[in-house]
């Protein structure tokens, strides 16, 4: 009776601690205010078991390594793409979306699957972001002016100004700037209004050369040089050619800005020559956060190791009263301020007129760091919540069948120890959704499918124990010594098949995709849970039976 005592309780904290799993609760989040510009706590329903990306809809990535913009070429793929899924996988995390899924498939491409989520264009540029954060000296000595020459002539030699009429079309080097550009882009830039005083300052450097005649030199600051809109795809288009990057000056490069400058009727874009060697890079960055100035608005603070710091330290006071570029993926963020005095390891980057949510954005980025490979976007779909509603109906006319046919087997099959049978299945459905709440998996329609072969084999194992205890009471023992029997030579078989069953699903897991790892998680929890029910919960509701007859039970209804 004790034993018994101990089975049924602890029957009851497994029931008790599976629908607290499964229970729904409050979870508290900091999301964004769009009334007010700030972050703000919020309360919203938390639900465990969340449904997947072909339940709820949503957004699905394919991501590849993008080869042509490597700048060097890459010798592990399989490591950089790895590398690259943390990355991407916390920069999702980041946005606070639940269930996402990110996933190699193969050794060259990531999968990515949001599901639910409102923004898929925050998303993509979130996923699509190299993240490379520089620290760059501007040039003071005019060196651009002094090699604008050579450059109209190589120009000219190359043939590029009869392609500019090609800028339209599917040029790749004109193609404009995506991702962050798009994220950080203002339409004003800090000192506009100095720059607007002095618009008449800003002349062609050269007229009559190709790159010259579209030149013109800031009155701001050394080292800027705006170009009016219109012509700055073939600014970009020039300079993306490999003879005129070589024709540089030396030790220098070109960086675009992300700035816009009205100057009169004419907005114009702004560049920059800057060192061609960083002071500092973004490895190491430890934080970023958005906050908000009153002085420069909207702004992300950085922190940097000590290591970095030590280095950033030495670097800027080396520098000191020279302009300051920080280029992220490419793009000068703001106007590169002057550096007043020795910076350690704590800065910050200026977000002009973007919202704190854009601020956001590149804290989320920067946190995650740099990918290793560039990657591009091969795959977009929208999956609409209309798919997840038929398949959930379906799934749930499949569940509910396989259910029936189950309970009618067993019923009129095995009579009362199939009545007990079914009694311990209204378990297993608890049990498998707990485990699955627990881990944070995320149910999909192939999860529906191997939630639904799993109730078949359920029972599979009662099956066998069924028919070893006909066995021994056909040799005529008593029902108890046949329940204890029939438990007892079953077992082997029961831990043969289920551990097999689990060895295949273990390799559909390691070696499948999404909706395969899916089918193969749901699998290994139902075999699980019925390994639990079948064995454990049958063999107490059968003591417990045992436990209420009067004397020594004569027959058994199987």
């Amino acid at each position: 009776m004790s034993n018994l005592k101990y089975r049924l309780l602890l029957i009851g904290a497994m029931c008790l601690a599976s629908l607290a799993a499964l229970f729904p609760r409050t979870k508290t989040i900091r999301a964004y205010d769009a009334k007010t510009g700030q972050f703000r706590p919020q309360e919203v329903r938390y639900i465990p078991l969340k449904k997947g990306l072909d339940l709820s809809g949503g957004t699905y990535f394919a991501l590849g390594i993008d080869d042509a913009a490597q700048r060097v070429p890459i010798t592990n793929r399989k490591e950089a793409i790895n590398r690259a899924v943390k990355t991407v996988r916390t920069r999702i995390d980041g946005m606070g979306v639940s269930e996402t899924v990110v996933q190699t498939v193969g050794d060259d491409r990531i999968v990515v699957q949001i599901p639910g989520i409102e923004d898929p264009a925050r998303a993509r540029q979130m996923v699509e972001e190299q993240a490379f954060l520089e620290f760059l000296i501007v040039d003071k000595s005019g060196a651009l002016e002094k090699s604008l020459g050579r450059l109209d002539a190589v120009i000219k030699q190359r043939g590029l100004v009869t392609g500019k009429t090609t800028l339209g079309g599917d040029t790749a080097a004109a193609k404009s700037v995506t991702g962050l550009e798009g994220l950080l882009r203002s339409d004003t830039t800090t000192k506009k209004g100095a720059k607007a005083d002095t618009a008449a300052a800003a002349d062609s450097v050269k007229p009559g050369g190709a790159l010259s005649s579209l030149v013109h030199v800031s009155p701001s600051m050394p080292g800027e040089y705006l170009v009016d809109s219109k012509d700055f795809e073939t600014i970009r288009y020039y300079l993306a050619d490999s003879a005129v990057n070589a024709a540089l000056p030396p030790g220098k490069r070109i960086v675009m800005g992300r700035d816009s400058v009205p100057l009169g009727n004419v907005t114009y874009r702004t560049f920059y020559v800057t060192d061609a060697k960083a002071m500092l890079d973004g490895s190491g960055l430890t934080k970023a956060q958005p906050n908000q100035s009153p002085t420069d608005g909207t702004i992300v603070e950085f922190e940097l190791n000590n290591e970095a710091g030590r280095q950033f330290r030495r670097a800027t006071g080396n520098n000191i009263d020279r302009n300051m570029a920080i280029v992220l993926d490419g793009l000068v963020m703001g106007q590169p301020p002057v550096i007043r005095g020795a910076i350690g390891t704590r800065g910050q980057i200026t977000m002009g007129g973007k919202d704190l949510a854009a601020a956001q954005d590149l804290a989320l980025v920067l946190n995650a760091g740099a990918l290793p490979v560039k990657l591009k976007i091969e795959e977009q779909r929208q999956i609409g919540p209309s798919l997840g509603e038929d398949s959930i109906h379906k799934g749930i006319t499949a569940g509910v069948l396989a259910v029936v046919l189950v309970i009618l087997i067993m019923v009129i099959y095995y009579r009362f120890s199939g009545t007990l049978a079914v009694a311990s299945l209204t378990m297993y459905v608890l049990f498998t959704a707990a485990i699955l709440a627990s881990f944070g998996a995320a149910l999909t329609l192939p999860g529906l499918a191997g939630f639904v072969l799993s109730i078949g084999i359920a029972v599979d194992a009662n099956v066998l124990i069924f028919e070893r205890i006909r066995e021994e009471l056909d040799h005529g023992k008593t029902v108890r010594t046949a329940i204890d029997e029939g438990f007892r030579h079953a077992m082997p078989a029961i831990i043969d098949s289920n551990v097999s069953t689990i060895l295949t699903a273990a390799v559909l897991y390691q070696f499948g995709t999404g909706p395969v790892k899916g089918f193969a998680v749901t699998l290994v929890a139902g075999i699980v849970a019925s390994l639990v029910t079948s064995i454990f919960v049958v063999r107490t509701f059968y003591l417990l039976w045992l436990n209420r007859q009067r004397g020594a039970a004569q027959t058994l209804s199987i």
